[in-house]
């Protein structure tokens, strides 16, 4: 940069030597001289004011200044010894000084402050004398000497910053006196504690902050530039030049950007008095100028790892010619702290670099946000990349190879010593001779410099990996990147991670996933040194200067591995190139090295201790079982591997049928052996091959298959070539093997080393979660069982577990673990059918449900569930327990049910089944409340609503007792008809009543009947000897006696009267065509055809069997309505409708809502992203786009969807008739005008999805949404309180069963078993059942205030990945509204929102980035931050993990309550408002009314 001027070094010696000799008193001997300059010194010193009040000088004239100067420049030439004499010289020439500041001291002569500026330059020119150094001085003379420089040094850095009459004349003296005094303090070798050594950093912060001021006020000229660097190249062994450079150069970086890039760009954070070291007046032009030129110079800092040139100087030579026993010059001490010196030059390089891309100096690993406005990874490189990429190099291959080479021209080379010029840079290269490395000491071998080759590397991937989308990067640059990578990698025999290793990890998080070309090249480098670090539990660090955190090492090679997993059978054959070796002898295949990627995985997570590292191990475990189903699924047509349907042909027509080995799949090994096996046993690459995939007989299972749902898979076109190498792979590590692999694992772990950590519990158990989904062939049942079992020990140890563990985190584990067996048995129906699993299953659901088991051991008694006291770990774990009893017993294998996977509950309702009536009129509009009037309602157990209706439905020709219920309950609504029948179905169709026979023929014959007197008693009854008895009948004549005749007469008449009324009676008979005179036939009774039923019933199902009990005895009284067998509801009400419509409305299952966004580049507005969704012929999309749409879920039509929409006021409901559904779809189709695929709004359709406990609604939000949540703020359709918003929902109320006061404050999540004499029940009844847990009291609107709001969950696909910085959160919240915010008193947030950022890259794989609220539950697995993904597995993957983030926020919520818990409150608020007292008689009484 400054070839063509001249340099100043031999001015600066010049003025060295002239300051010696300026003074006269040279001429005479020392002791002369001495004398004079202490007697002139003195009194001199006494006129400053520093002892007495300070008088103006003596000295007039211009000689007598100059005599005196004369005297004093001799005076700081005096040794050490002559302390006070060299302080008074000091302090005059200190205080002559000020004639240069804007107020001059009264003693300064007055020919000084005359002419400031010539005066100013011999005082600095002697001052000269002072630095020199003293030798054989001892260590507290030479104190005293740093103590006068010191004072010297102030005052000259007051001077330059406070004076405004310095010439550049005198500026130019005082930059050469600072360069001349570190030349003769610093050159020299090191000495420890001289006058060099104490003074080092002082001087060298002087010069620079001095050199900084002039570069405002006069700038220096390139030949003082120039001087600068040579001298600074003279001083590099000394550690202090570097630490200054660094300082000065972060200052003037920090200035640099805030003009070059804007006040928006992130503030480079500088200790304060560096903050200072920038004068206020330099310009921005000024600051770059000034910025490049300290950049430059100390040169080329690589030169620091050649001690030979270091130590070129003559001072060096000086020593080694006189060294005692001879030595060479790069053989002095001093030079050992190089290897230390070069750290710090590359950590100041490496801070420079994070400057330009705002990242903290203390930043480490990935995972730091970049400024959006950072400059081009090129801008970064044009400047650092020479040093860098030849640091990058120090004592790898290619660097040992331009030793050699350049020894070898060295040495062919005339001259001994030989300067080269390289673009500004200076370097000294010396023969062969004096750069041989065995003369180096120990302490100066190459590998000494690791620790700055290890921050170079580091400083390069940084660069690397602040890439934006769609920037180009010079191959050139790209080139040599690799090539040092791949030197950098190269691992030792001794399998040890050194620091350059670890820097290459720490600093690589983002290489792979940032489309860089031809990075895949270095795959096998970097999955070797994955090798080393994550599988070993002790990782040995081979570190000399460099300290590396463990845990954040493992963490950034697990982010390597996240972006690397799904590349093997992304790119499947795909040959990877070494870079070293132009023949492709060790060229491997993608495929090749997915067993060494699933092995390293594996061990990681056998071995990760860190919660954090073993949550992203998790992840990327369940994205390679998933990638690999969903690949032998789609890919491979459903033939696995290991279902002998793959056959392979060679073109030579010879076939290959690979044989099963059979080995644990559990043991690395077996991966490896199908690594070799692969590698030896293809064929070549250019060979002919041919290959045939069959698919194997049987079709995978599917849930939704029988509901015409599609698949939710993306097939992705495989090579034939690829058959080759699967045939050796997936053996071994197929989808089924990977299955059991992670199975076993993670269920191993889980019990033995994770139970006690939440959130590694939570991601093992959403993996378990994620791997029971999973449709594998060759799934084996007993596999499955396994995991099953080892998930229920994980639920009884949790339980078993001490009551100070017990916790709101442990009890969260305890739900998540009921909640993933609950998964496994609904997709493995049949391991319900094996005898031991239902036992474990149902025994955990005990547990769960009462605190205890009823045969703790398999010898025990077993004990019964009145004997047991019910004592659950809290009322969340009981709540779980319940919902998986009920999933066992009503939904495994019968999920879907008829009506679909979105509900699990009847469609049915009163209305619906009064249609199919024969009272009902077809053509008349019966209302709700009509509907309702035909039912009787009852309830039992205070938690089921039973709505009976005895009318036979329209579609039953066999007319039969019948009874159609509608049960409402906790888990859903559910419809049932029962007939009462005396004959099976199968032979109802005989007729049992028979059609009339006729009258039989009349017989003639009629016997004569003979008379005979009808006699009252037996003829032996005079005979029989009469009684006491006999007499306590009177006698007529007895009573005549004793009442009188007249009531015997009144007795007689009535007799007579009744006679005659009986014989005109049977005449009027005789005479009647109905007599039996008259012949008529006779005809059957005609068939019953009402019937009532429901009493019918509830007898036969238990309800009306009411214990004896003592009306009187209040002991034995019925009780109060919640605990009577049943309770009727009184229906009259005009609200009762609003209120089972209500109920209706409360979902058995969760519900969420995913809103998906799509940004193109540069997009930062609201109203921009949200115009991405209307028809326009301009507008284009990533056709992977729609593709991932397609998979999150199943597109379904809003009008006839009777599941969750994303919309409260329109989900679960049943829909109008479809002429009214036609009707509303063309409307809804003339007002939309977004693309059909992307036309996912709500306003007609959704993405749906559901299983058996949760339900989740896709909406990509339109225009159309903000003016519906407009509607609805304005309350134009709004869902009722109770519906989704009331306090029911997001907090725990009282329970009705309980009327007592509140007790006082409960400790959270605490359990309170109240006694039964509050409750009404009596001492018999308490004996007799268990206690029930009750919930927490206290006022039902309270807890809302401290209630979380539902979680909002984005979808957002990125055309750039930097936009996610940009993305304006808050504004989209309006379109994100689905009516339950009205209801909840906490708006939602931005803060809280979750986001799930999905960028497509060139490759055509996905990368993901997660964004969230902070917290210890804040983000759920599968997918991880920075994870990369395959198109097959994107929607999968992201609807899992938004549904574990749902599920993680109940779970940290206080207040949740399940779904079914909110139905059973719902259903004892109905009791309470509509019950009917009714005694036993009343009830039965009211059965046998008539409903209308």
């Amino acid at each position: 940069m400054y070839s063509e001027w001249a340099s100043l070094s031999a001015q600066i010696t010049a003025n060295s030597c002239g300051a010696q000799c300026f003074s006269v008193l040279n001429k005479f001997p020392a002791s002369a001289g001495r004398e004079v300059v202490v007697s002139v010194v003195k009194q001199l010193g006494t006129n400053l004011g520093i002892t007495q009040n300070a008088e103006p000088s003596h000295l007039v004239k211009d000689e007598e200044v100059k005599w005196c100067m004369d005297v004093i420049c001799f005076g700081l030439s005096l040794p050490l010894q002559e302390h006070e004499t060299i302080k008074d010289c000091v302090n005059v020439y200190c205080e002559w000084l000020t004639a240069l500041h804007p107020q001059p001291r009264i003693s300064v002569p007055k020919p000084i402050c005359e002419d400031a500026n010539l005066y100013a330059r011999q005082i600095i020119n002697h001052f000269h004398n002072l630095f020199v150094p003293r030798q054989g001085e001892s260590a507290d003379t030479i104190k005293r000497q740093a103590v006068l420089c010191h004072r010297v040094l102030r005052t000259l850095q007051q001077t330059a910053q406070i004076s405004q009459q310095m010439d550049r004349q005198t500026w130019d003296t005082l930059l050469l006196f600072l360069l001349a005094i570190n030349e003769i303090l610093l050159a020299p070798p090191t000495v420890k504690d001289d006058v060099g050594d104490q003074l080092c950093e002082r001087v060298l912060s002087v010069l620079f902050e001095v050199w900084l001021l002039a570069c405002v006020r006069s700038f220096p000229s390139p030949s003082m530039w120039k001087t600068l660097q040579e001298s600074c190249s003279m001083w590099r062994h000394r550690v202090a030049l570097v630490d200054q450079w660094n300082r000065v150069n972060l200052a003037l970086t920090s200035r640099l950007l805030e003009f070059s890039y804007g006040p928006a760009f992130p503030q480079l954070k500088n200790a304060d008095e560096d903050g200072q070291l920038i004068p206020l007046g330099m310009s921005n032009d000024c600051v770059a100028q000034t910025w490049y030129r300290f950049l430059r110079m100390i040169g080329n800092p690589t030169a620091l790892c050649s001690p030979h040139i270091i130590s070129k100087s003559s001072h060096f030579v000086q020593w080694a010619l006189t060294h005692e026993k001879g030595a060479e010059t790069h053989q002095h001490p001093c030079l050992q702290m190089l290897p230390q010196i070069f750290l710090n030059a590359m950590k100041g390089i490496s801070s420079q670099v994070d400057a330009f891309l705002a990242l903290p100096l203390t930043s480490m690993g990935a995972g730091v946000e970049l400024a959006v406005a950072r400059p081009k990874c090129n801008s970064i490189l044009h400047v650092f990349h020479e040093w860098l990429f030849e640091a990058a190099h120090i004592g790898g291959d290619t660097w040992r190879q331009n030793r050699k080479k350049q020894a070898c021209e060295a040495s062919k080379r005339p001259s001994s010593m030989i300067m080269e010029h390289r673009k500004g840079s200076i370097s000294l290269s010396q023969p062969n001779s004096l750069n041989d490395p065995a003369s180096l000491p120990p302490t100066l071998t190459i590998d000494k410099y690791e620790s700055g080759r290890a921050e170079a590397i580091g400083t390069l991937c940084k660069i690397f990996c602040a890439k934006k989308t769609g920037e180009e990067i010079l191959p050139v640059y790209l080139a040599r990147f690799y090539m040092a990578l791949q030197q950098c990698l190269k691992i030792t025999e001794s399998k040890e991670c050194d620091e350059t290793l670890a820097s290459i990890l720490l600093h690589s998080g983002d290489l792979f996933r940032l489309d860089l070309d031809g990075i895949n090249v270095l795959l096998p480098g970097f999955i070797a040194a994955l090798e080393i670090v994550l599988p070993d539990k002790d990782l040995k660090l081979k570190t000399q200067s460099m300290a590396f955190n463990r845990t954040e090492l493992r963490r950034s090679a697990i982010n390597i591995l996240l972006s690397i997993m799904v590349l093997p059978l992304h790119y499947q054959s795909l040959p990877i190139r070494d870079l070293s070796s132009e023949t492709n002898e060790k060229m491997f295949t993608f495929i090749q090295l997915k067993s060494r990627l699933m092995n390293i995985l594996m061990n990681a997570l056998q071995v990760e201790t860190d919660a954090q590292n073993t949550h992203m191990l998790l992840g990327g475990l369940l994205l390679c079982v998933q990638d690999a189903v969903t690949f032998e699924e789609t890919d491979l047509g459903g033939g696995g591997s290991g279902s002998g349907a793959t056959h392979l042909h060679n073109s030579g027509g010879a076939q290959h049928q690979h044989q099963h080995h059979e080995a644990n799949l559990l043991s690395s090994g077996c991966s490896e052996r199908s690594a070799s096996l692969v590698s030896t046993g293809t064929a070549s690459l250019g060979a002919q091959t041919t290959a045939t995939m069959g698919a194997g007989s049987g079709s995978i299972r599917d849930t939704a298959s029988a509901h015409d749902y599609p698949s939710l898979t993306i097939s992705d076109d495989m090579s034939f070539e690829f058959g080759q190498e699967l045939e050796g792979v997936t053996t071994y590590d197929n989808a089924h093997a990977l299955f059991v692999r992670a199975t076993y694992l993670v269920c191993h772990r889980l019990i033995s080393s994770w139970k006690t950590d939440l959130n590694v519990s939570l991601a093992a158990l959403e993996l378990l979660s994620g791997l029971a989904r999973l449709h594998i062939r060759e799934t084996d049942a007993l596999e499955c069982k396994r995991a099953v079992k080892w998930i229920c020990d994980y639920i009884c140890y949790q339980c078993s577990r001490p009551p100070p563990a017990h916790s709101k985190d442990l009890h969260s584990t305890i739900v998540a673990a009921f909640q993933c067996t609950a998964a496994w048995l609904m997709q493995h129906p049949y391991l319900l059918q094996d005898k031991d699993c239902l036992q474990t299953v149902l025994e955990v659901v005990e547990l769960g449900i009462s605190g205890t088991k009823s045969q703790s051991k398999s010898g025990d008694i077993p004990k019964f569930k009145d004997e047991k006291e019910l004592k659950p770990a809290s009322m969340r774990v009981r709540d779980a327990a319940e919902n998986l009893l009920t999933i066992i017993l009503e939904q495994v294998g019968y999920f879907p049910s008829e009506c679909g996977p979105e509900s699990i509950s009847s469609l049915l309702d009163e209305l619906a089944l009064m249609k199919h009536c024969n009272s009902m009129v077809p053509a008349a509009a019966a209302s709700t409340e009509q509907a309702i009037a035909k039912f009787k309602y009852f309830v039992t157990e205070n938690s089921t609503i039973l709505a009976l209706l005895e009318e036979p439905l329209g579609n039953d020709q066999d007319p039969q007792p019948t009874v159609t219920l509608l049960i409402r309950g906790p888990f859903g609504r559910h419809a049932w008809t029962m007939q009462l029948r005396h004959l099976p179905r199968s032979k109802s169709g005989i007729k049992y009543h028979a059609v009339n026979p006729g009258r039989p023929i009349p017989m003639n014959d009629i016997s004569q009947r003979p008379e005979c007197e009808q006699k009252n008693f037996p003829d032996g009854v005079d005979k029989v000897q009469p009684c006491v008895a006999d007499y306590s009948i009177p006698t007529i004549e007895q009573i005549r006696e004793q009442y009188g005749s007249a009531s015997i007469r009144e007795l007689e008449l009535i007799l007579e009267n009744q006679s005659i009324h009986e014989k005109l009676a049977w005449a009027e008979a005789d005479n009647s065509v109905d007599s039996l005179s008259h012949s008529q036939e006779c005809v059957p009774p005609l068939v019953c055809q009402e019937f009532h039923a429901a009493r019918l019933f509830l007898s036969h199902f238990g309800f009306l069997t009411f214990e004896t009990r003592n009306p009187h005895n209040p002991a034995e009284s019925l009780g109060t309505p919640p605990q009577r067998p049943l309770i009727v509801l009184d229906t009259k009400s005009t609200a009762f409708a609003a209120d089972l419509d209500r109920l209706d409305k409360l979902s058995a299952r969760t519900h969420d809502t995913v809103y998906v966004f799509y940004v193109k580049t540069g997009q930062t507005s609201a109203q921009q992203i949200i115009g991405n969704m209307v028809e326009e012929p301009s507008l284009t999309y990533d056709p992977h786009f729609a593709g991932m749409l397609q998979t999150l879920g199943w597109p379904v039509l809003v009008a006839d969807h009777s599941g969750w929409t994303g919309f409260a006021h329109n989900s679960w409901s049943l829909k109008g008739t479809p002429e009214e559904q036609h009707q509303q779809q063309q409307q809804l189709q003339l007002k939309s005008n977004v693309p059909s695929e992307l036309n996912y709004n709500g306003s007609q359709r959704v993405l749906y999805w559901a299983d058996v406990s949760s339900e989740i609604a896709f909406v990509v939000p339109t225009t159309w949404n903000l003016r519906y949540n407009s509607d609805i703020s304005d309350g134009a359709s709004i869902a009722n309180s109770d519906q989704i918003g009331s306090s029911n929902v997001w907090a725990r109320c009282e329970s009705d069963t309980g009327t007592g006061p509140a007790k006082s404050k409960p400790r959270n999540l605490s359990l309170e078993l109240e006694t039964a004499t509050g409750t009404g029940a009596g001492t018999g009844r308490t004996q007799k059942e268990p206690v029930p847990p009750t919930r927490r009291k206290g006022n039902v609107t309270k807890p809302t205030l401290l209630a979380q709001a539902p979680a909002k969950i984005f979808l957002v696909w990125l055309e750039s990945y930097e936009d996610y910085l940009n993305f304006p959160l808050e504004d989209l919240l309006a379109y994100t509204r689905t009516g339950e915010e009205l209801h909840s008193l906490q708006q939602p947030r931005a803060a809280d929102c979750h986001v799930i950022f999905v960028h497509s890259l060139l490759s055509g794989l996905l990368r993901v980035k997660l964004q969230g609220p902070p917290g210890r539950m804040s983000f759920a697995t599968p997918l991880v931050d920075g994870m990369v993904l395959s198109r097959r597995v994107v929607g999968n993957l992201v609807r899992q993990t938004a549904l574990n983030i749902s599920r993680r926020r109940r779970l940290d919520n206080d207040n949740y309550q399940p779904p079914h818990v909110r139905r059973r409150l719902k259903v004892q608020d109905i009791v309470q408002k509509y019950k009917m007292d009714l005694s036993e008689a009343e009830l039965l009484a009211h059965l046998f009314q008539r409903a209308i």
